[in-house]
């Protein structure tokens, strides 16, 4: 594999790969599937790749680490994170979180034996687990990180009084916040505007969560960042209709592709949001290289358009 100009700008997400969802062992099949995803994703500049411990039972991961074996060299030239903290279902038990210190040891451990490498880039907290102790989960990331075993530190699906607990705790800097966000998925933004507004009570985002990550330096990640292809392929409603014609127009006047529009979307906030892109379809994920290779070529007016149409009506 060789790997082209290199982007921080976005990341791939992989939990479609590994085959099905399930605890059946995977294939040669699902491995060449996987490869031909990856060089896809570094043909068009995405070095960063996104995984969770979870992910097709493991599989994701372990898949991923068959590709990297196939390709010696390629670990050194890309970044690698991955996230602890749900337990799935298992046998009578359900799915529950879990941060205590030990296990996210353990989780770190194993997912490095599936990667095949000696150190994660990054590792995320996946779900805030409501028994956690942040000094016991400090100790742990500390741990890890004077171990060697994981470089730099984040969360995922966090608000901010979650995230300043957590640090007031934990000596090594939180770098990254990985939540849903997309032009489908607006509450994160909205809830800046709705102040004031009676529509601002129905929002359910957590106040403060962007402006408090923005003010720490925290890198809000995307996850979901193309809202399962409701504005570049099938469309619900009425305004997903709109979006996606409006989408189209504006991808053909700028020389690129739908995909590349919607993620310019996110992209144009002044957080400087990095969308995790969890397509597996090759196609797709070089569709999406114009958003890796240069700055957002929205205007502002096209920006707020984009934003008014999604969302179906004025702004207040």
């Amino acid at each position: 594999m060789t790997t082209h100009q290199t982007s921080d700008r976005l990341v791939l997400g992989c939990m479609g790969l590994g085959g099905a969802w399930d605890p059946t062992p995977y294939t040669p099949a699902d491995i060449d599937a996987a490869e031909a995803t990856v060089e896809a994703a570094l043909e068009s500049g995405i070095t960063a790749f996104d995984h969770a411990d979870i992910y097709r039972h493991g599989k994701s991961e372990a898949v991923f680490g068959e590709v990297l074996a196939r390709a010696p060299g390629l670990r050194e030239r890309i970044t690698l994170q991955s996230k602890c903290g749900i337990r799935l279902a298992e046998g009578g038990r359900p799915g529950i979180y879990d941060l205590r210190g030990d296990s996210i040891v353990r989780r770190v451990e194993e997912s490095l034996t599936r990667l095949r490498t000696d150190v994660l880039d990054v590792l995320l907290l996946h779900r805030p687990d409501p028994l956690a102790d942040p000094g016991e989960i400090a100790e742990a990331l500390e741990s890890l990180h004077r171990q060697g075993l994981v470089r730099r530190f984040g969360v995922s699906n966090m608000n901010a009084p979650q995230i300043a607990r957590l640090q007031s705790r934990l000596s090594l800097p939180l770098g990254a916040n990985q939540l849903e966000m997309s032009l489908l998925r607006r509450d994160w933004l909205e809830d800046g505007v709705l102040v004031n507004t009676p529509a601002s009570a129905a929002n359910g985002f957590p106040a403060g969560t962007v402006e408090h990550c923005l003010a720490q330096g925290i890198t809000l990640q995307a996850w979901g960042p193309l809202a399962q292809g409701r504005y570049t392929g099938r469309q619900e409603t009425p305004e997903e209709h709109a979006t996606a014609a409006l989408v189209a127009e504006l991808a053909e006047a700028k020389g690129t592709t739908p995909e590349t529009v919607v993620l310019w979307w996110l992209q144009r906030h002044p957080a400087r949001v990095v969308p995790v892109v969890g397509t597996t379809n090759p196609a797709r994920v070089r569709a999406c290289r114009d958003a890796v290779l240069g700055d957002p070529r929205l205007t502002h007016e096209e920006w707020y358009t984009l934003w008014i149409t999604a969302r179906g009506a004025a702004l207040p």
